[in-house]
């Protein structure tokens, strides 16, 4: 059975948010809560976004639409939202801080919430000068610095969609996306310290441009003042936006259901997938999730190490904003200058969340950098966690060494299609390493066999029964890649791809039930990675797997077939490394990449990369009958064990 590391004490109680929502709901507890709330979503998510104070410009007369079916639910039809105006209605006279900044050179910029209401009308207007309309898409290609915050915002405002992209991305999945969306404006700046070298961002975006005939205009930030190619056409200064501006544009009165951000993930084929997120959705449910799992109210400063291309970057400022807390955002990374960067980071700004993933505690652990006397981390009241599954050592490190075992580690998992978390942990309920302590209220999880059918104390995979505030509203002009991707397996499951576990309550989630990739923390589907290894000349085919790793979780692993003629070589190999971490990032660069005489495949030509995984790492690699080669999975399991790997993830949260 499993023993909580953790339990809540009466401070804890008698601040929570969730305690007083449970008690004008008269629960006696968040399972009660959680178990209503998954038989009736309409009674939950209106008594929860009454709870929030959610202000709408016109209220919905209906809270759940299901006449389309499950996969296309539309919550509040009628309503008409706009999250920015939401927030800045409610804080904007405020003169304490919105968001407060600090960049890898270690400058700092303090904005109020007055300064936030003055800026983001007046950018917005400037956008509109330049041709941005409601409904249009504007790429976002920025580092974590206080502009890449105020354009989501100004954009928001006007009614636009965003778009915003990893700032470690290459030129090439840069303008993926770009092209996939049909942006006509991007956002970028010209260069960003990065652990104290220049990225050149302007450079990356020109690059990008050049293969996005449909871009009209790029807007430039000036972060280094470094010198930048420009096209005086096309070209534009941020600064000269907002002075150009003709005023303060009125927020645009979109419907609730009005489309404001496209953020792509990668599956396991196929294109990045544009998951489409509307005003009166993703905003609410970060907002609900912040609320109520890690109780955040306004006097609460809440980090996440993160980038606005990933989910928890535009989750943290949406959601944070429309609580009334204060922002934290970092350019940098945790241990640059000094291992114990992040530890300053905290007790310089006073953060009270703060958000990392596994990897960057593992990377912690193996530098030392754990926090000495100098660094007062008193604000601190909870960590938070997602990205990956936990392992059981990293867990404890920062349960103990950090946290003197005082604070919650609140696991959160969910995805960008959903908005925010599905499974997590709350600040009222006792702790179990690595565990969560169930759903996210509002969301119908379970965990089913093979069959559709619930599972206690087995592996099964992880489904969402009932729709909830901030589901996607599918894939970007793809709604059948959408209906294939989650709901093709069982009629009204929403299937999300995760094996989990429920024991005596608590709940673990043990990695992809699908080939997805997640390298630190960050999802990629093989399909791009291979797209560009096949683009060498040398390059036949190739499968991208992942493997454990113990500082990133997972690895990149690239197994190719060269073609007639091309002599493999380990310059070869390197070159083919060199121009992944090119296109996609350097984050992304490949542990290995090996040459191999064919690829696993089906008789129908499908290349089973979960056999390659197998293979390589020693393990079961199953049925392998349907295989027209099965000789490929000897070769590939030789170099696993030439290599030396083998799955030693540890714990049970794999």
């Amino acid at each position: 059975m499993p023993v909580p590391a953790w339990e809540p004490t009466a401070a804890e109680f008698s601040r929570s948010r969730l305690q007083r929502f449970l008690a004008l709901l008269g629960f006696r507890s968040v399972d009660e809560l959680r178990q209503h709330a998954a038989n009736d979503p309409a009674w939950y998510w209106d008594a929860a976004l009454r709870d929030l104070d959610i202000r709408w410009l016109s209220p919905p007369t209906q809270i759940l639409d299901l006449s389309q079916g499950l996969p296309w639910a539309t919550f509040f039809p009628d309503a008409v939202y706009n999250y920015v105006a939401d927030a800045l209605s409610r804080w904007g006279t405020e003169n304490r801080p919105a968001l407060v900044w600090e960049g890898d050179d270690g400058r700092t910029v303090v904005l109020s919430y007055r300064d936030i209401a003055t800026a983001v009308p007046r950018l917005a207007a400037g956008l509109a000068a330049l041709g941005v309309q409601p409904g249009d898409r504007v790429g976002l290609f920025l580092p974590m610095i206080p502009e890449t915050a105020l354009a989501m915002l100004a954009l928001g405002w006007l009614g636009a969609i965003v778009v915003p992209v990893f700032s470690g991305f290459g030129p090439e999945a840069v303008a993926t996306r770009l092209r996939d969306a049909e942006a006509t404006v991007l956002i970028t700046a010209d260069a960003f310290p990065r652990r104290g070298q220049l990225v050149h961002l302007k450079e990356i975006a020109d690059r990008a441009v050049a293969e996005c005939p449909r871009i009209q205009h790029v807007v430039v930030v000036r972060r280094s003042g470094s010198p930048v190619s420009w096209t005086p056409t096309r070209d534009r200064w941020w600064d000269d936006l907002a002075d150009s501006s003709s005023g303060m544009l009125p927020a645009t009165a979109t419907a609730a259901n009005t489309p404001f951000m496209l953020i792509y993930t990668s599956g396991t084929t196929g294109r990045p997938k544009g998951t489409v997120h509307v005003q009166a959705g993703f905003p609410l449910k970060a907002a609900h999730d912040l609320a109520f799992c890690f109780d955040v109210q306004p006097l609460d400063r809440v980090f996440w190490l993160t980038d606005i291309g990933w989910m928890m970057g535009p989750w943290l400022i949406q959601g944070t904003l429309l609580l009334g807390a204060t922002v934290v955002l970092y350019e940098g990374t945790p241990d640059w200058p000094v291992p114990d960067r992040l530890w300053r980071l905290v007790a310089t700004h006073g953060i009270t969340v703060l958000g990392l993933t596994p990897t960057v505690v593992r990377a912690l652990m193996a530098r030392g950098a754990a926090p000495t006397a100098q660094h007062d981390l008193s604000s601190l009241r909870a960590f938070g966690s997602t990205g990956e599954p936990w392992n059981p050592s990293p867990w404890w490190w920062l349960f103990e060494t950090v946290g003197n075992r005082q604070h919650p580690i609140i696991n959160y998992t969910g995805g960008t299609e959903i908005g925010g978390g599905i499974l997590a942990c709350t600040t009222i309920e006792p702790q179990v390493p690595c565990s969560f302590t169930g759903p996210v209220p509002g969301m119908a999880a379970d965990v089913v066999d093979e069959n559709g059918q619930p599972v206690r104390g087995r592996v099964g995979e992880l489904v969402i029964r009932q729709p909830w505030v901030g589901m996607t509203r599918g894939f970007w002009r793809d709604p059948e890649r959408y209906l294939a991707t989650y709901w093709s397996r069982w009629p009204d499951l929403w299937v999300h791809g995760d094996w989990a576990l429920i024991d005596d309550g608590y709940w673990f989630i043990l990695g992809r039930s699908d080939d997805t990739l997640k390298i630190a923390g960050k999802r990629l589907g093989p399909a791009e990675v291979e797209s560009i290894a096949v683009s060498h000349p040398a390059v036949q085919e190739a499968a991208a797997i992942g493997i454990p790793d113990p500082v990133k979780g997972e690895a990149l692993v690239l197994f190719c077939v060269a073609r007639s003629g091309i002599q493999p070589s380990e310059r070869l190999a390197a070159e083919i490394s060199d121009l992944i971490a090119q296109q996609l990032g350097k984050p992304l660069r490949p542990q290995r990449v090996y040459f191999v005489s064919d690829l696993p495949r089906t008789r129908n030509a499908k290349i089973m990369r979960r056999v390659i995984r197998a293979a390589y790492l020693g393990q079961d690699a199953g049925d392998i009958s349907a295989l027209e080669n099965p000789a490929a999975v000897a070769e590939i399991a030789v170099l696993g064990r030439a290599a030396g790997v083998e799955d030693k993830t540890e714990g049970k949260d794999r």
